[in-house]
C-alpha cells in the first residue's frame, strides 16, 4: 500500500458517505429474502441488481436451477478482473420473541446496527458497493474490471452455483475472487480464511406405519419409527467421534506441513469459545493449541442437526410414532466428496439391516482452498495490515462450508475473505448485528484490495 495520497481520498470518500451506506444496508435488510421459507427472493434479486445500477454497474437477473443468480459488471482501467461472490439470501428470523428489535428493520443501538442480514450477507454486499464506489472517486475510474455474482440459495446450501458457474464460464472469467464474508477475530485481528470444508447434508427418515398408534396397544407389538431411526443413527458413529461408515475417510488428504504451521500461529480461542457457548469442555477432552485448531477444521464430522417423531407438545401424549425424520451433516475434508459420502451411507445403512431408511440428499459442496503463497493472499495481508495496522492471520481452513469449489476449481481463481464480522455477531441467531467500526474497517479492507489488484495479482 505504496500510495498513501491514494488511499487518504479513499478513506475520506467512505467516512463522507457512511450514512448513505447505512441508509442502503437498512434498504436491503428490509427485504426477508428468506430462501428457507422461499419468501422475497425476487424482490431481493430485483433490489440487488437495483443497486448494482445505482452505483455504476450493468446488471442483470439470471436463471439458475433454484433462486435467480444477480450478475453485475462494469469496465475499468485494467483488463484484470476481480469476481465479488456474494448472496443475498438470509436465515428465517424465528425464534422472534428473542429479538430486541424488528428484524427486518435496521435498528441502531449504540455502535451495532441489528437486523437479519446485517452481516451474513447484506452488510458484505453493501460494503463491497461502498467500497468501489470509494475506489472510483479516487481514482477517477474503477484500477479494473469488476463483476458481481449474487445468488439467493447460499442459506440452503448453494445447490444450484456448481452448475451455474459450470454453464457460465466465460461470463464469470476472471483473476481472483473476494468471497462473501471476512472480517476481525474476537481481539481485532485480521482473519483470512483460505478454504472451507466441504458439506454433505442429508435428511434420514423412516415410515412403520400409516398412522401413530396408542403406545399401550402398539408398544409391544408395532415397530416404533423414533426407535428404529435411533438404532440407525447409532451406527454412524462411536462416542469417540470416529465416523462408523466404511470408506468414509478413505480420500482424506493428510494435512500438510505448512498447514500445521500457520494453524500453529493462531491465537488460542478455546476459553472464549467455552464462554460463549456455555460449555464444560471439549469433545475428547480436547484443550487449546495445535491439535484443537487441526480437529476443528481438517477432521471430517458427522452431526445429527435435528431429530423429529411423535408428540412433542406440552404435556404427555401416549402415543406410538409411526414416522421420524433426522437432519444430519456430514462435514468433509480434501478430497471428500458429497456424492462418494451419500453412496457410503447408503451402502452403509443396508449392510446394518436399515435398508428402509429413506436417504434424501439436501445440499452438498466439495471442500476447497487457496495455496498460501498466492500473490493475492499476500495483497490481501498488506491491504489489512493498512486497515488494521497488524498483519492477517491466515487460516488454511474454515470448519465452514459454502460453493467455493467451482470457484477455485472449474474458474482456476484465488479466492480470499475481507468484510464487516467479528464472531460475537449473531449471524443465524435473533439480533444478528454488525458493528459500525468493523463496518468501516471492512469498506476499508474491501477498497484498498481492489484498489491496488491490477498491478499486484498474478
Amino acid at each position: 500500500m505504496k500510495d498513501k495520497k491514494l488511499l487518504a481520498r479513499i478513506d475520506q470518500y467512505i467516512h463522507e458517505h457512511v450514512d448513505e451506506s447505512i441508509g442502503d444496508l437498512a434498504r436491503l435488510c428490509a427485504v426477508p429474502s428468506i430462501s428457507a421459507q422461499g419468501s422475497g427472493i425476487q424482490e431481493g434479486a430485483e433490489l440487488v441488481a437495483h443497486m448494482l445500477e445505482q452505483k455504476g454497474f450493468e446488471a442483470q437477473i439470471m436463471p439458475s436451477d433454484g433462486n435467480p443468480v444477480v450478475f453485475g459488471q462494469a469496465e475499468g482501467r485494467s483488463e484484470k478482473t476481480l469476481l465479488f461472490y456474494l448472496h443475498y439470501d438470509v436465515q428465517p428470523p424465528e425464534p422472534l420473541e428473542l429479538w430486541e428489535s424488528p428484524p427486518f428493520e435496521l435498528t441502531r443501538r449504540d455502535d451495532k446496527l441489528y437486523a437479519r442480514g446485517s452481516v451474513d450477507d447484506k452488510g458484505h454486499i453493501v460494503a463491497r458497493l461502498a467500497a468501489l464506489a470509494a475506489v472510483r472517486h479516487a481514482m477517477g475510474e474503477l484500477p479494473c474490471r469488476v463483476k458481481f455474482v449474487v445468488e439467493g440459495e447460499e442459506e440452503l446450501g448453494s445447490p444450484s452455483m456448481d452448475a451455474f458457474v459450470e454453464q457460465n464460464q466465460e461470463l464469470l472469467a476472471s483473476d481472483g475472487c473476494i468471497w462473501e464474508f471476512g472480517g476481525v477475530n474476537q481481539y481485532g485481528q485480521p482473519s483470512q480464511a483460505l478454504g472451507m470444508r466441504g458439506i454433505c447434508y442429508v435428511e434420514l427418515s423412516v415410515r412403520t406405519a400409516d398412522r401413530d398408534a396408542h403406545s399401550g396397544l402398539a408398544g409391544t407389538i408395532f415397530p416404533n419409527a423414533a426407535w428404529r431411526l435411533i438404532w440407525a443413527l447409532n451406527t454412524l458413529k462411536d462416542r469417540d467421534e470416529r465416523v462408523l461408515i466404511p470408506g468414509f475417510y478413505d480420500d482424506v488428504r493428510p494435512v500438510g506441513e505448512v498447514d500445521l504451521e500457520y494453524l500453529s500461529r493462531l491465537p488460542d480461542t478455546s476459553d472464549h469459545r467455552k464462554e460463549m457457548y456455555g460449555l464444560a469442555g471439549f469433545l475428547n477432552d480436547l484443550s487449546g493449541g495445535l491439535e484443537f485448531e487441526r480437529t476443528a477444521v481438517f477432521e471430517p464430522s458427522c452431526t445429527i442437526c435435528g431429530l423429529e417423531s411423535g408428540y412433542q407438545g406440552p404435556g404427555s401424549k401416549t402415543v406410538l410414532p409411526a414416522e421420524a425424520r433426522a437432519k444430519v451433516d456430514f462435514r468433509l475434508v480434501p478430497d471428500q466428496a458429497p456424492d462418494d459420502i451419500v453412496k457410503k451411507l447408503r451402502a452403509h445403512l443396508d449392510a446394518q439391516g436399515f435398508g428402509d431408511i429413506h436417504v434424501e440428499l439436501n445440499g452438498g459442496t466439495r471442500p476447497a482452498r487457496t495455496r498460501p503463497d498466492h500473490p493475492m493472499v499476500a495483497l490481501a495481508d498488506r491491504a489489512a495490515k493498512a486497515v488494521y495496522g497488524q498483519e492477517s492471520l491466515i487460516r488454511p481452513m474454515i470448519g465452514g462450508s459454502g460453493p467455493n469449489y467451482p470457484f477455485i476449481h472449474t474458474l482456476g481463481l484465488p479466492v480470499i475473505t475481507a468484510g464487516v464480522g467479528y464472531p460475537g455477531n449473531g449471524a443465524h441467531a435473533p439480533n444478528e448485528h454488525v458493528r459500525l467500526d468493523d463496518f468501516i474497517q471492512g469498506i476499508r479492507h474491501t477498497a484498498y484490495i481492489a484498489a491496488a489488484f491490477a498491478e499486484n495479482s498474478d
